[in-house]
């Protein structure tokens, strides 16, 4: 088991209750699969430059703990996810 953190930026287009749900899912999807260590919420937030077409995102700081094959598959669902603007996985 290896310590990785993860950053995601969820579209606040559709409210952010829409955004608190994509927090709430990859929550689930970490702790089904390694040991979830904290969830740091920064809300709602100015993005540095447009991402199709929005200036704001929802800033999820995730901390947890799992085997190493996982960051790739939690990767992939970052990216066919609809309403995850960015994301990123590094190793502790």
């Amino acid at each position: 088991m290896s310590k990785y953190e993860s950053v995601a930026v969820f579209s606040v287009k559709e409210g952010e209750e829409k955004a608190k749900s994509l927090v709430e899912k990859f929550k689930a999807l970490i702790e089904a699969n390694g040991t979830m260590e904290a969830v740091d919420e920064w809300g709602q937030r100015r993005l540095a430059y447009p991402i199709n077409y929005e200036t704001d995102g929802y800033y999820v700081l995730y901390t947890f703990e799992a085997e190493v094959s996982f960051p790739a598959e939690l990767e992939r669902v970052y990216h066919i996810t609809d309403g995850v603007l960015r994301s990123i996985i590094v190793a502790k």
